[in-house]
């Protein structure tokens, strides 16, 4: 029996209403897309203006004008041989099992890191960080020995004899040199002179924005690795100064 026209046309414009709701939900047209593309758009516009300042940041402290020179134009003035880039710095023998710094890297992050540094070669005696310069790399120590020294007070500026220079360590593979010069940007705090012959990493604070860009998380577990190592050392010269201070101090 035929419906009504009244029911028959209520029925029609219900399924009409229900077929629209139901390619609604299946296929959402564009202008319910577009707040959601704008929205994720600006999320990664401002990601990378983040980035941006962060790696600006870094680049941001700066050495002296006179010290502005490239890096190779500072070691090679130093008399240090520069080699190839630093590739596959997870291969080097016994690097990711001693480095402090490289202890959560894995073998991937390893490598993406040492394609950011420059590799050379130091001789017994030659000086790696001279105390006082200012130069915005640091150092990691693939092989031999390195002193670390620093003039007594009273000595003279240019004081190179045992006598006139306090050691204050001897670091050997997986060391890790000069960041906190590279960090603050500020005049080095003691030499560095190579006890054999000796291989380093160099990193420079452009290479770290670079990272920064391209590598974010290997940036990001690099920087978290080098506070965690400036903090281990502050904590350690807390120690010997309240051991000092007790020594000194009468009963």
């Amino acid at each position: 029996m035929p419906l009504p026209r009244k029911l028959a046309s209520g029925w029609a414009s219900s399924l009409n209403g229900s077929a629209r709701f139901a390619m609604t939900d299946a296929n959402p047209t564009p202008q319910a897309v577009l707040p959601v593309q704008a929205a994720t758009s600006a999320e990664q516009a401002a990601d990378a203006a983040s980035t941006a300042q962060a790696a600006a940041l870094v680049t941001r402290v700066a050495p002296s004008s006179a010290a502005r020179r490239s890096t190779q134009e500072q070691l090679s003035a130093a008399g240090l041989v520069l080699l190839e880039p630093c590739e596959r710095l997870s291969q080097w023998p016994g690097l990711m099992l001693h480095s402090a710094l490289l202890q959560d890297f894995t073998t991937a992050e390893a490598d993406i890191l040492g394609l950011a540094m420059l590799r050379l070669r130091a001789q017994p005696g030659q000086v790696l960080i001279a105390e006082d310069a200012a130069s915005d790399w640091m150092m990691l120590l693939l092989s031999g020995t390195v002193d670390v020294t620093k003039r007594q007070i009273g000595a003279s500026d240019d004081a190179q004899e045992p006598a006139e220079r306090a050691r204050l360590a001897v670091l050997k593979t997986g060391a890790v040199i000069g960041e906190m010069s590279m960090l603050d940007g500020e005049p080095r705090y003691a030499s560095c002179r190579a006890l054999s012959v000796v291989e380093v990493a160099v990193l420079t604070r452009a290479g770290i924005a670079g990272l920064i860009t391209q590598h974010p998380g290997v940036s990001a577990k690099l920087l978290v690795k080098l506070t965690q190592l400036l903090a281990q050392r502050l904590r350690n010269t807390s120690n010997q100064l309240l051991k000092r201070l007790h020594k000194t101090t009468p009963p």
